[in-house]
């Protein structure tokens, strides 16, 4: 394991979350190529205490990305992948019959780190049993409640262009999840760097170290509640989601589990910053990744090309953006 944040620095959010992320970027740079962006988020999500809906086309590292993040911070990794027959107790676990007595096995959902591969192909019910574990970081198998690990992130996929034999994620669903994210085509250059990688080792995940433990980085992720939000940059934030409910494109806006979403991610983006209080960039910064996914556009407009990006798009613009909020004095 590389050097390690020690204690003092973990006392202290700013100096931790930026060293966390720097540490972080480098270990997973030796598996994934041009991933810093969605890598951020997930980061975000993890200090946040949420979760995240990587959505793009097959092939652009997803999977590879959610093992080299459970890599890289020393946790446990479970994967399960989504298909129309896939079972309830498939992700939660089951109780066997053995000697004499039922005994409880635990499913991949207790581990800290969840990928849910094409998530939209497992059937409605199937989908509904992650949303205990999502909400209550707990799940209850035959009457009886089992805790999930802490930390406990799921990571969840599924490709845009492709919805045959799939079940969309109800909003209810949707709602559970504090990001989403897109990990996107890398560039010629990062491209040609991938193909060499997979030259010189069949798995570059072995060359990924950890660079911290569940424990610390548990204290880190303490740390960032401590995070100032100045009254200014609250109202701020607030007055964004609120205007996600009176937009005339959106049928649906931003409910206020997506105005704490927006909160805590925002206190994330500051710790990663080195900083110990929340600006309004902090807030833009993250503000699409958390509400697009939990609007839903008005039918008869989006036959005219409104979307959700772009109803958030036009509610930054006129939203006064506070001078100097967060300064601290």
């Amino acid at each position: 394991m590389e050097a390690e944040l020690t204690r003092a620095e973990t006392s202290s959010a700013p100096i931790a979350g930026r060293r966390l992320w720097d540490d972080l970027r480098r270990a997973v740079a030796h598996a994934v190529v041009g991933a810093d962006e969605p890598l951020r988020l997930i980061v975000i999500a993890i200090l946040a205490e949420g979760h995240v809906l990587l959505e793009d086309v097959p092939g652009t590292g997803k999977t590879l990305l959610a093992n080299a993040v459970a890599r890289a911070l020393d946790l446990s990794f479970g994967r399960v992948q989504g298909t129309p027959d896939l079972l309830p107790t498939d992700v939660t676990g089951a109780s066997l019959y053995e000697g004499g007595s039922l005994r409880f096995v635990p499913g991949p959902v207790f581990s800290n780190v969840v990928l849910v591969d094409e998530v939209n192909r497992a059937t409605p019910r199937t989908q509904s049993a992650l949303l205990e574990a999502m909400q209550e970081r707990q799940v209850t198998v035959e009457g009886v409640t089992h805790g999930l690990p802490d930390p406990f992130i799921v990571l969840a996929t599924q490709n845009p262009v492709e919805f045959e034999g799939t079940f969309a994620l109800p909003q209810a669903q949707l709602d559970r999840f504090l990001l989403r994210a897109g990990v996107g085509y890398p560039d010629r250059e990062a491209e040609r760097r991938i193909a060499r990688r997979y030259q010189a080792a069949a798995d570059p995940l072995q060359a990924v170290d950890a660079v911290i433990s569940p424990e610390r980085l548990l204290e880190v992720r303490n740390g960032v509640r401590m995070v100032r939000v100045a009254d200014e940059v609250e109202a701020y934030l607030v007055e964004l989601v609120r205007a996600t409910r009176t937009h005339p494109d959106l049928s649906l806006g931003g409910s206020p589990r997506a105005t704490v979403a927006l909160y805590r991610a925002a206190q994330a983006a500051a710790a990663l910053d080195a900083r110990d209080f929340v600006t309004p960039d902090d807030v833009k910064a993250v503000v699409r990744a958390v509400l697009t996914h939990r609007l839903i556009v008005d039918l008869d407009r989006s036959l005219h090309g409104a979307t959700a990006e772009r109803a958030l798009d036009s509610i930054l613009a006129p939203v006064p953006v506070p001078p100097v909020a967060g300064v601290p004095g």
